[in-house]
């Protein structure tokens, strides 16, 4: 679906605007407020409306969103005094003036026009892997521009979420990787990633690009380099990096398009991924959210064994974070739920991590461990598979087994949504060591990272507290009373239930000097 109005045509789908046939360059957020004024066109937006919609809800000056208008209007021949277009409704919001006609897209390909076939919302992601462009390759080098997508391709076959399109079929396309439209058309793939590798002297260097091949958008991009010597390790360290960057990246514009599809089109996947943005917000509001769009995503298709793992980790946050009056009801929910998503798919490493944690929940951490070690077996660069392992070895006091878990979780993931707890772990094993002072500067790292919540700060007030920072503990304990006025020591232990009984008792000595 396409949208026209003047000299302007809007394709949410391929998030693009042009005029007269021309692209109009516009930046993502400010084509994100147009399409949102246009499918709204109907009724005023008011700027919370805007701020969900193009900011996801975090929080914004109104100078940003007036920088955005002006951005949107320039984009579309108006200004502030003709508001032709984009009409300001004062004190309230903004409305879309023109009329609107819509039409069903086109793609052009390299043999003229053909139906748009790869447009979202459509299913689970697909990605296809081509060969990499050798540039000035020695020829004894010149098989890594073959080897290194095709160890890219294995791996990334461990990700349940991502349809991988084969080798035999992508590398067809060596001699017209540069032709988008060709390869996403042929191999009906949502995301394309190309690469060109080089070796300029004794070095070797590879250069990735991740597109959206509907936006024509790259969404990630990056350069890895070494001496040929260390080829071997570069090859490791390309697929470990790319396929945590795709763990991120992929799931992020899955949910950023699906926000701005007309919500009667969007299908499980689509729902599902617009979940998995307000799960990793770590809030009661977006947990809430998350469990919504989840159950919805089972009412598209119930067999779709993400979204009933997804409900499993909503479960979870609201027995972990007492988020609900009844938190052993949520910890019999959360295993439920996971039961049923390995009933669906057993190899799925989120499916087993998720079974995993629900362990914690009834103090059974070697069980918990068993499915965490399952979870990473089944994908190596898991990161948050070894986190959660970390977190286990914490709480039975293997500390040199959880600072290797984490040494590879933050290698695996740096800018992880979970990172607030891979840093809260380590500051909690450092208690359990008496390492106070270094415990203290992990613990306000991990309470100052986004997503971290009221047990995290807590964690923060403790180590604080027994490194005899008083102020920053007092701070930490204000923090906690604004996340969770009714926090007590009884959360934290429930939560982290350690069974090293010396730090538990100082732990517990802390918390209630501070009245909790």
């Amino acid at each position: 679906m396409t949208w026209s109005f003047g000299d302007f045509r809007l394709d949410p789908e391929r998030f693009q605007l042009s005029c007269r046939g021309e692209r109009v360059r516009v930046e993502p957020q400010v084509l994100s407020l147009l399409i949102h004024l246009v499918r709204n066109r109907d009724h005023m937006v008011t700027k919370d409306d805007i701020i969900a919609a193009v900011w996801q809800g975090e929080a914004v000056s109104d100078a940003s969103i007036s920088s955005r208008i002006r951005s949107a209007r320039r984009a579309v021949g108006d200004d502030g005094e003709k508001q032709a277009v984009i009409r300001t409704v004062h004190g309230r919001g903004f409305r879309f003036v023109p009329e609107v006609t819509t039409s069903s897209p086109a793609r052009a390909s390299s043999e003229g026009f053909i139906p748009s076939a790869s447009g979202h919302p459509g299913g689970r992601p697909s990605i296809a892997v081509l060969p990499f462009e050798r540039l000035g390759m020695p020829p004894e080098l010149t098989i890594l521009g073959d080897a290194i997508p095709h160890e890219i391709i294995e791996a990334l076959s461990r990700l349940r979420w991502l349809a991988v399109i084969a080798r035999g079929s992508t590398f067809r396309f060596r001699q017209v990787a540069d032709d988008l439209d060709l390869v996403s058309t042929a191999l009906a793939a949502r995301y394309v990633l190309s690469g060109v590798i080089e070796s300029p002297g004794r070095t070797i260097a590879v250069t990735l690009e991740l597109t959206d091949s509907i936006s024509r958008e790259i969404i990630w991009a990056d350069r890895l380099a070494s001496s040929v010597d260390g080829v071997g390790e570069l090859r490791s360290r390309i697929v470990t990096h790319l396929v945590s960057a795709l763990e991120a990246h992929i799931p992020f514009n899955e949910a950023r398009i699906a926000r701005l599809s007309d919500p009667a089109r969007l299908d499980a996947w689509a729902i599902y991924h617009i979940g998995l943005g307000h799960l990793y917000r770590f809030t009661a509001a977006d947990n809430a959210l998350a469990k919504r769009c989840f159950e919805q995503a089972i009412m598209a298709d119930p067999q779709l064994a993400r979204a009933h793992v997804g409900l499993s980790f909503t479960s979870f946050l609201e027995a972990f974070l007492r988020l609900t009056p009844d938190p052993e009801l949520s910890a019999r929910e959360a295993r439920r739920h996971a039961e049923r998503g390995l009933e669906l798919d057993p190899l799925d490493p989120f499916a087993n991590f998720t079974m995993g944690r629900t362990y914690w929940l009834s103090d059974e951490p070697d069980i918990a461990a068993d499915w965490l070690a399952r979870a990473t077996a089944l994908n190596p660069n898991y990161a948050q598979g070894f986190y959660a392992s970390a977190f286990t070895s914490m709480l039975i006091g293997k500390a040199s087994v959880a600072f290797s878990a984490l040494d590879t979780s933050l290698h695996l993931s740096p800018l992880d949504p979970l990172l607030y707890g891979i840093h809260g772990v380590r500051a909690q094993i450092l208690i359990q060591q008496e390492d106070y002072e270094a415990a203290a500067g992990w613990a306000d790292r991990a309470a100052t990272t986004p997503g971290a919540h009221y047990l995290i700060a807590m964690i923060a007030l403790v180590a604080n507290g027994l490194a005899e920072r008083h102020d920053q503990a007092a701070r930490w304990r204000q923090t906690i009373r604004r996340l969770k006025p009714d926090a007590t020591s009884a959360d934290y232990f429930a939560a982290f239930p350690t069974r090293e009984t010396k730090s538990r008792a100082r732990i517990e000595k802390e918390l209630r000097r501070h009245g909790f």
